[in-house]
């Protein structure tokens, strides 16, 4: 292999931005790893993703300059990573750098042996020395002098780092079992850190922490306690009138670095925007809050309309930056808002909350700072605006497709067009569904990436899991039983390829996959779910669809393993938690005996969309149809009409033909636990 540089070929986006670095970057891949051994050279390992702002700050300081480029090429096999491809080696080597650091992030400097082991690491290193950090140069050149005249200490170094790794295929055991006393100690974790006055949880910098609020949200709606829902509600509204919801273009940022929602970093990512989209359309159910809902649709539209491919997948991301500044595209100076607007700029500049001093260098974020403006001059305010916004140079956009973020997104799309009625939405659902499942998809296992018409590397953990929910999903909107075949299949590979016998576990990455330093196994949801909690869930529901123990008692093993910790460290088991609620209290089971596109059935299932049930599974059909829902099973119409049966825990209510005894027996399971 010749020392230049080697990403051109790639297919991430991210790859693709260090492609003209004068570093020698290699791909992950057999090649780089021998070459490392036949020169017998330390591995720098640079892991980032294409909308990381420090990333791109790191590029510019050091992979561009040409002589931190050479001390680069000269002293290490050098090999660049898309962490979003690579989740699985993101994982295993942000453990190490937590590890030797007590903090990770993003860009992360990882210097590994040639067989793989690191020995040092860090994230962002500086051009020079700054802030207490030393200089990357003085880094490369310190790590360069230990590998090659103090072997012993970076033998020593590795042997520990293998005793990190050393447990990681131990067997699971149970801290359970899990009860509803476990999620009331889980909420008094989450409630605990609630930020009262600015809505969310704890201070800057701050992040939606979605998951936290589903889990308000559950709380709320099961007990009928009004606290937790307003935890919920007024979170998710003081982030909607915020600076880290783009009030122009609908989506929200990453995350604020102040305590107050007004200042993001300016990166979207589609995850974000999935989660978000799904809570605010669950909120809506639960409370009829309008500006949710506004919120909601803005958003899809957001993403229907940057963030859907050609093809029909959506793309992962668009940067902070443009034209070499963070938030460049989305921030307004006064004289810019005054020119557009014309007559209708002081009103809306007020509502808005810009001065001529700003609020972000010189400039202002767009916020919902208070007084209102008629509908009609806010309508043409944000138009005048989007318009001379299109204009500008755009942030980057990363466009490639992955399967896990997909199967979050399409769910959030399926949900929103059954509960909000919208055709535009079912039939956007439709088509990224029907990509994801003819691209990403093959022989009934998950692909990971799908970029610029190359599908590539096999899917992980929460690729399978996600896509099978999303499947789930589609099921709910259409009724048709296909879907329901696709997630059973992916809910079969979830067990093959992932789950381990022997730890009774599932295992992030597939038992035929790349073997690595150590098998990732990440069971904390972050800023995803984690495949762990998504492969539970895809489990629980089609056990209840399909009246399917083994899955039952898997997915309660998994919660059972995960007890002691969801308890005592609830923020980071947010979406395990939703599993575990549905697990502990009971799924609210309807089914809907009847013909779907007979208008009866329509209403009543228009009735169960009305309301908020979490733990919700549905299935509706004329009984007797191939491949049906164990739900439907002696099922009968009665009286020739629609008839809607809704169960808990095995007890099922009498079967009613009219919406308005469906509402009342659909509130009582809302709030009934069954176990």
């Amino acid at each position: 292999m010749t020392d230049v540089n080697q990403l051109a070929s790639s297919t991430s986006p991210y790859l693709l931005q260090h492609a003209g670095n004068p570093v020698a970057w290699h791909q992950w891949g057999d090649e780089a790893l021998a070459k490392a051994k036949a020169e017998d050279k330390p591995i720098l390992l640079s892991i980032g993703y294409a909308a990381c702002h420090w990333c791109h700050v790191m590029a510019h300081e050091s992979f561009e300059d040409a002589a931190t480029a050479a001390l680069m090429n000269e002293r290490f096999v050098n090999i660049k990573v898309d962490r979003e491809e690579r989740p699985d080696l993101d994982a295993v080597y942000m453990t190490a750098v937590q590890a030797m650091t007590g903090q990770g992030g993003w860009p992360m400097t990882v210097f590994l042996t040639p067989d793989g082991v690191p020995f040092y690491g860090g994230t962002y290193f500086p051009p020079e020395d700054r802030h207490g950090m030393p200089a990357f140069a003085r880094v490369l050149r310190s790590v360069s002098d230990a590998y090659r005249e103090r072997r012993g200490e970076v033998e020593a170094t590795t042997a520990r780092v293998r005793e990190l790794y050393a447990h990681a295929a131990d067997p699971a055991l149970a801290t359970g079992p899990f009860t509803a006393a476990t999620l009331d100690r889980a909420w008094v974790a989450i409630a605990s850190r609630y930020d009262q006055r600015y809505g969310g949880f704890e201070g800057a910098p701050k992040f939606p922490q979605t998951m936290s609020l589903d889990a308000a949200l559950r709380r709320g709606r099961r007990t009928g306690d009004a606290a937790p829902t307003a935890i919920a509600r007024d979170s998710f509204a003081a982030m909607a009138r915020g600076g880290i919801y783009d009030q122009l273009g609908g989506g929200f940022h990453r995350y604020t670095v102040d305590a107050i929602w007004l200042v993001p970093h300016f990166e979207k990512m589609l995850y974000d925007n999935a989660l978000l989209a799904r809570l605010g359309a669950h909120l809506w159910q639960a409370t009829g809050d309008r500006l949710a809902r506004r919120v909601v649709e803005e958003t899809i539209d957001w993403a229907a309309r940057e963030m859907l491919s050609p093809e029909g997948g959506f793309y992962s991301s668009l940067d902070a930056d443009s034209e070499g500044h963070e938030g460049k595209f989305y921030v307004w100076s006064v004289a810019e808002l005054d020119r557009i607007l014309g007559d209708d700029a002081s009103a809306l500049k007020a509502h808005w909350g810009a001065t001529a001093a700003g609020n972000f260098e010189g400039m202002n974020i767009l916020h919902d700072a208070g007084p209102e403006v008629p509908g009609d001059v806010l309508r043409r305010g944000r138009a005048a605006l989007l318009a001379a916004r299109g204009a500008r140079v755009r942030p980057g956009r990363d466009e490639k497709v992955l399967a896990a973020w997909n199967g979050l997104m399409l769910r959030a799309v399926a949900e929103c067009a059954r509960l909000f009625d919208r055709d535009e939405y079912r039939e956007l659902a439709l088509r990224n569904a029907e990509f994801l499942f003819t691209h990403l998809v093959r022989d009934g296992r998950a692909m990971r990436t799908r970029t610029a018409g190359v599908t590539a590397i096999g899917g992980f953990l929460e690729d399978h899991a996600a896509l099978g929910l999303a499947a789930l999903a589609m099921y709910d909107l259409t009724l048709d039983g296909r879907w329901l075949a696709r997630a059973r299949t992916l809910a079969e590979g979830v067990n093959r390829w992932f789950w381990d016998e022997p730890a009774r576990a599932f295992f992030d990455t597939a038992s035929d996959a790349e073997p690595l330093i150590t098998r990732p196994r990440e069971v904390t949801d972050n800023a995803v779910p984690s495949g762990t909690s998504l492969a539970a869930e895809l489990l629980l529901r089609l056990a209840e669809l399909d009246a399917n123990d083994e899955y039952r008692r898997r997915a309660s093993w998994v919660l059972d393993t995960l007890t002691e910790p969801a308890a005592r460290f609830a923020p980071a088991f947010g979406h395990l938690l939703g599993v575990a609620d549905m697990a502990v209290h009971g799924a609210v089971e309807v089914a809907v005996a009847g013909d779907p596109a007979g208008e009866d059935t329509r209403a009543l299932l228009a009735e169960v969309a009305r309301h908020y049930l979490p733990g919700l599974v549905l299935a509706a059909g004329v009984p007797g149809d191939a491949g049906e829902s164990a739900l439907l099973r002696g099922r009968s119409m009665i009286g020739g009409r629609a008839t809607a049966y809704v169960c808990r825990g095995y007890a099922c209510d009498v079967p009613v033909t009219e919406t308005a005894a469906l509402a009342e027996q659909l509130e009582r399971a809302a709030t009934n636990s069954a176990r």
